[in-house]
């Protein structure tokens, strides 16, 4: 049995993780477990609103469960830098219904 595929890939690199709940964390894959459990190191949340820009709430080393993980996506942080968060508006995202 594999253990999260694709995640050995991305390890010590920046992802970015959207969970059940609809929030957007991204950070440092550190590690993952079986269950997909992972851990992030210098992650932030990004908050989505329509009102004003994108606000990024500092976690530092933060544990994320498996069960609570709808998407992992790998981070192109040139392009990311490139953005100017202050000015995107967007809709949050809905939770994941199963």
């Amino acid at each position: 049995m594999s253990s999260g595929p694709g995640l050995e890939s991305l390890v010590d690199q920046t992802i970015s993780v959207i969970t059940n709940d609809g929030r957007n964390i991204v950070g440092v894959l550190k590690g993952f477990d079986q269950a997909t459990n992972i851990i992030l190191d210098e992650s932030h949340e990004q908050v989505f609103s329509t009102k004003e820009g994108v606000q990024q709430l500092v976690l530092g080393l933060y544990i994320i469960r498996g069960d609570n993980i709808s998407i992992v996506g790998e981070l192109d942080e040139e392009l990311d830098s490139n953005l100017d968060l202050s000015k995107l508006r967007a809709h949050p995202l809905k939770p994941v219904i199963h």
